[in-house]
């Protein structure tokens, strides 16, 4: 397949090839972070205060109705209780990602479905963000590099490199990861860049460790788009599909949450999963708590759960977001389910979680 839908074997050998001989293409990492184009006035990131409110949004990037019912609903809380900047974690162009950073598809499935939420949004890369053959391969890594360059045009999108760390407050650091090297369905076996101890991912670690330990943010918060723990039809990393064919169940990933962010944040965020879920913390997570918010535009559909983890809530048949709440002293949780006929919002769930 190639064109609009996927790109070739070819294209993919070789990009893989190019980056694996001169990874100096920028936004790779936050040493090489795209700079902001002349003319575009970006959202502030800080918000002038100790205290931060959050929309933790995934999966949204479809452009269809139940898209924008979800937006809706966003719209009249920020209405209410303004929000201080949006997470928004992976699959944010469905179903195979961007064409270049002049993709209509950013208008269509980002920019007008957010109208009215006029503030920084922290995006992270997912499988359909990377699509090769067939969509949410996670096969082409190099196509979410048209996200990252969409930084530099876009007031409201913030993806200055493929990970990288925001603050928006004294109180809290979002450290936003790229896995999809440790996760795609099309494993890069032929590229060291890429591969599972190549120098991606193992200047992305080196990164993460030297980060969190040198944050002195009260609360320090792990994005993803793939999640350590989930009671949703993916499941958990080292099971992901039920299956036990290394890498494909995620091994990878479990072990990278295991190593180098269990005990060392507050929380893991993540979407893939299309529901939400506030799951407890597990003797491998040392206390970090898993959430999964990838309800944004499309549902698992199941009204049960199905999954082996402990949890304080999970919905897997409703759209919807979460909402944190950050202050130096609590990090206050609410879930908001969605109507996908009228775009009204229920608040189907609130806690203080530490």
């Amino acid at each position: 397949m190639s064109g609009a839908q996927g790109i070739g074997r070819r294209e993919l050998l070789t990009g893989a090839a190019a980056v694996a001989a001169s990874a100096t293409l920028v936004g790779l990492s936050p040493a090489q972070a795209v700079p902001v184009a002349s003319g575009v006035d970006k959202f502030a990131v800080a918000s002038g205060g100790h205290n931060a409110r959050i929309l933790v949004t995934g999966d949204a990037g479809t452009g269809t109705r139940t898209q924008w019912a979800v937006a809706d609903a966003a719209r009249e809380f920020h209405r209410r209780e303004p929000f201080t900047m949006a997470l928004g974690l992976g699959d944010n162009i469905y179903e195979s990602g961007p064409n270049g950073v002049h993709d209509v598809q950013f208008a269509e499935k980002f920019e007008n479905p957010n109208a009215g939420l006029d503030f920084p949004w922290a995006m992270v890369l997912g499988n359909h963000d990377n699509s090769s053959v067939f969509p949410g391969d996670g096969g082409w890594l190099l196509r979410g590099n048209a996200e990252v360059e969409y930084h530099a045009v876009s007031p409201r999108w913030w993806m200055p490199s493929r990970y990288y760390s925001i603050r928006p407050t004294p109180v809290v650091e979002f450290f936003i990861l790229d896995l999809n090297p440790l996760a795609s369905y099309i494993p890069p076996l032929l590229s060291e860049y890429w591969s599972v101890d190549g120098t991606f991912m193992n200047e992305q670690r080196a990164w993460l460790d030297r980060a969190l330990a040198e944050s002195t943010a009260t609360w320090k918060i792990v994005c993803t788009h793939h999640p350590y723990l989930s009671n949703g039809n993916h499941g958990n990393a080292g099971r992901y599909e039920g299956l036990s064919i290394e890498p494909i169940n995620g091994v990878h990933v479990q072990r990278f949450f295991e190593e180098h962010v269990a005990g060392k944040a507050q929380l893991i965020l993540s979407g893939h999963d299309h529901d939400l879920q506030v799951l407890d913390p597990t003797p491998a997570s040392k206390g970090t708590r898993q959430l999964v918010s990838g309800a944004a535009a499309k549902t698992s559909g199941h009204e049960a759960a199905t999954g082996p983890n402990a949890a304080l809530f999970e919905n897997h048949h409703q759209l919807g977001f979460m909402v944190l709440d950050l202050s130096a002293e609590a990090i206050d949780l609410r879930v908001v389910t969605v109507d996908p006929a009228t775009g009204a919002g229920t608040e189907a769930f609130r806690r203080r979680l530490t």
